[in-house]
């Protein structure tokens, strides 16, 4: 076209410029800086990394990520990018799929090391079982469910309303009253100490005289059970009572005994006491007295570690469980454990297989109620009891699930009772220069006997079986510290630990006293 002014002609228009990719180099020649920076980009991009990931996870080799191949490297290091290049594969968009057929190629190796499969012997400790766990609980959940139902459709609901009080109730007053009359015995106590720390008696005349209240205390209730009709629970009940007020006696009777040796006779010479422990050796108080007969404890010392406050809800929160377990351990009593027990035979009279499915029939069931009176009684409690006194060591248990060895499970089980038998019967045995096994047969015994008192008194039988029961728990103790000690990572004493006290020990020795009680109230009858 021409120009009105100069009448000059306009040159035609440039054609559009055409992005093209830059050429890729030829062997030999230099490598161009944008080559290089653009294939760095690709390799440290994320989606490269995400899709190598990937890729490794897919087939199996938990090293490919931590591995780049030799081709990354090359072309990381601005190296031979040719042989790079012919990987690439179609398009230049710098996505994963790219990088996969770039890095993973038919070439590259997919085993890298030795390995073991997961459920080998020197694997199987190593990996995580929680979808095994998780399955172990399903089907737990699955059967129980079952059982329910099924129990429901044979008995129907077997809770009764007057499970926990009924008018039968009111013939055990005498129990009431006796439980009610106990105090007496610890206020003796007191007045024994009061006159040996002033002198007026000597040590020998202590010891005798709490000789004789211990045994009367014991004594007097199994009196009052023998001579009177009561219920069987009723009667448990109060010989658990006496049991813990006669061990509070002893551990009063014999810390005091030694604060007295210790400060009046002037014997300084006990490495075992430090200096805050020789100054808190003191008299005992009526007010002292009081709160170790409620404290949560069976060993007595003048002062306990306190909380500063009492956690008003937190202590609601507990009692509210502690009446809900209350509820479940009569229901799970009720609803199975009678039916099993009423329809089953005498375990010893029977055939062995129908003693065999009596007992593996029971052991739920009693499983059950165990773990539900361990967490109402040493978990709720004792909490509840620690709280309103604001009692501070609160270690009435440890991991006793987890024991290896008959002998852990009872360090672990009760904590109230392994401290007093430690401290009253073990080391004052050790002392004398007795044995340690001889020491551990006297503890095992004088816990045999207040088993057997407070089951054989109740149901007015001298069977045995409960005494029985724990002195055999010293050959199990031989045996899992056996174990232990031979296969170190194995959990084949916990097994042990858990078939003879939940499946073969606890349900045998129900069956054994329920029919000797129905025998014997046939008889009388």
């Amino acid at each position: 076209m021409e120009d009105s002014n100069s009448g000059e002609i306009d040159p035609p228009p440039a054609p559009p410029a055409v992005h093209r990719r830059p050429p890729r180099p030829r062997r030999g020649d230099v490598t161009p800086e944008g080559f290089v920076a653009a294939l760095r980009r690709r390799l440290s991009s994320g989606a490269a990394v995400a899709a190598r990931a990937s890729f490794a996870a897919d087939s199996g080799d938990e090293s490919g990520p931590a591995e780049p191949s030799s081709s990354h490297r090359r072309a990381g290091s601005g190296g031979d990018a040719s042989s790079a290049g012919a990987g690439g594969g179609g398009g230049g968009s710098g996505s994963g799929a790219d990088f996969t057929a770039f890095s993973f190629r038919a070439a590259s190796p997919v085993h890298r090391k030795a390995k073991e499969s997961p459920l080998s012997s020197d694997a199987i400790f190593k990996q995580s079982h929680a979808g095994l766990f998780n399955l172990c609980i399903v089907v737990l959940v699955s059967v129980n469910g079952r059982l329910i139902i099924e129990n429901l459709m044979k008995y129907g609901l077997l809770i009764r309303t007057g499970f926990w009080f009924n008018s039968k109730s009111f013939r055990d007053w005498p129990l009431l009253m006796c439980c009610l009359t106990l105090p007496a015995f610890p206020l003796g106590a007191f007045a024994v100490e009061k006159l040996a720390f002033r002198n007026d008696i000597t040590d020998a005349v202590a010891t005798l005289v709490h000789v004789i209240l211990i045994t009367a205390e014991i004594v007097y209730p199994v009196l009052v059970i023998l001579m009177c009709d009561s219920a069987v629970v009723s009667g448990f009940l109060l010989m658990f009572i006496a049991c813990i007020v006669c061990l509070k006696l002893v551990s009063f009777a014999h810390t005091n005994h030694d604060i007295r040796r210790l400060t009046i006779s002037d014997k300084k010479d006990d490495n075992a006491f430090s200096t805050a422990d020789m100054d808190n050796l003191q008299a005992p108080t009526l007010g002292s007295l009081i709160y170790f007969m409620m404290a949560p404890t069976l060993c007595y010392q003048p002062s306990y570690p306190r909380t500063s406050y009492v956690r008003k809800g937190w202590l609601i929160r507990q009692i509210i469980l502690y009446l809900i377990f209350t509820g479940v351990q009569g229901f799970i009593i009720e609803q199975y454990i009678n039916p099993i027990v009423v329809n089953s035979q005498h375990p010893l009279k029977g055939g062995i297989l129908n003693a065999i499915e009596t007992v593996l029939r029971l052991s739920l069931p009693n499983v059950y109620l165990w773990l539900c009176m361990f967490y109402c009684f040493f978990h709720l409690w004792l909490n509840i009891l620690a709280e309103i006194l604001r009692f501070g060591d609160r270690e009435f248990y440890k991991d006793w699930w987890n024991a290896k060895t008959i002998d852990e499970y009872w360090r672990k089980w009760n904590m109230p009772v392994h401290k007093w038998v430690v401290r009253h019967i073990y080391f004052p045995c050790m002392r004398s220069g007795i044995s340690k096994e001889v020491a551990v047969f006297v503890s095992f015994f004088v816990s045999a006997v207040l088993h057997e008192l407070c089951v054989a008194v109740p149901c007015r039988i001298v069977k045995f079986w409960a005494f029985l029961g724990i002195m055999l728990q010293i050959p199990l103790i031989i045996l899992t510290s056996y174990l232990k000690s031979k296969f170190r990572d194995t959990m084949a004493g916990n097994m042990i630990f858990w078939f003879f006290f939940c499946i073969y020990g606890q349900p045998m020795c129900v069956l054994l006293y329920y029919h000797d009680v129905m025998n014997r109230i046939g008889k009388t009858g």
